[in-house]
């Protein structure tokens, strides 16, 4: 219980971790709420408990456009250390990871505008900037699609010669990576279904979806992400030991 606690306190006191258990709560409570509000119908307590957790919901989704106001340094930051990906050892996953990159450092001040728009901070239509901020937002988690798969692709062919090689350690740690993969791959599909509703009516199936559903999309992405966070830190952890 107290370990619990203690790797939970140390989440929350990194930027990356506060802002993935803020997601997590957020759209988990978009979850409950929007089922509480499509099954209490005629139950009031319920339905008023379901409208609270939207709102609760939304004030945490805002919480997190603010914060991420501060994002653009250290994004850009990090494209510039990526650069042109000369450490990849394949062309593919080269530049799909720059175009990622490109897409989510303009992302940002997309949003920015978006947001100060909407507070009327400037005088600009807010809509359109959170299109392109959404829009924006669905390339890179598709080129991340395409970036995972290309991946795993790659280590499908390495996971073949160590079979022909036995070396047992290599191929227990290349399945550790595919099974990261493919959990990235899920994450990245089921924020871009939430992506896609949120464009203009019209397009694919745009606005269609319920509001537990954008949740229980939204949760099950956030879960992968704080698992992803968590065995990448035990990963550094073994590193620093041995």
């Amino acid at each position: 219980m107290q370990q619990g606690v203690e790797s939970l306190v140390r989440l929350l006191e990194s930027y990356r971790g506060r802002d993935k258990v803020i997601r997590t709560v957020c759209y988990g409570s978009q979850l409950v709420g929007g089922v509480l509000t499509r099954k209490a119908e005629t139950d009031v307590s319920s339905q008023r408990l379901g409208k609270s957790l939207l709102l609760f919901s939304a004030q945490l989704s805002h919480c997190r456009t603010v914060l991420r106001l501060f994002d653009d340094l250290s994004m850009l930051a990090y494209s510039h250390s990526y650069g042109f990906g000369a450490l990849e050892e394949d062309a593919g996953v080269r530049w799909i990871s720059v175009l990622t990159n490109v897409a989510d450092q303009l992302y940002y001040p997309c949003e920015h505008i978006a947001w100060a728009a909407d507070a009327e901070l400037i005088k600009a239509r807010s809509d359109k900037w959170w299109l392109f901020s959404t829009v924006l937002w669905g390339s890179s988690l598709l080129l991340g699609i395409l970036r995972s798969l290309r991946v795993l692709v790659l280590l499908k062919r390495k996971l073949k010669k160590y079979e022909r090689e036995e070396g047992g350690s290599r191929r227990s740690q290349l399945c550790r990576q595919m099974r990261g993969e493919l959990l990235s791959i899920l994450s990245c599909a089921a924020d871009l279904c939430n992506a896609v509703h949120w464009m203009p009516p019209g397009f694919l199936w745009a606005g269609r979806f319920p509001s537990w559903l954008v949740g229980l999309l939204g949760t099950i992405s956030s879960l992968i992400g704080l698992i992803q966070m968590n065995s990448s830190s035990e990963q550094s952890d073994a590193a620093e030991s041995s």
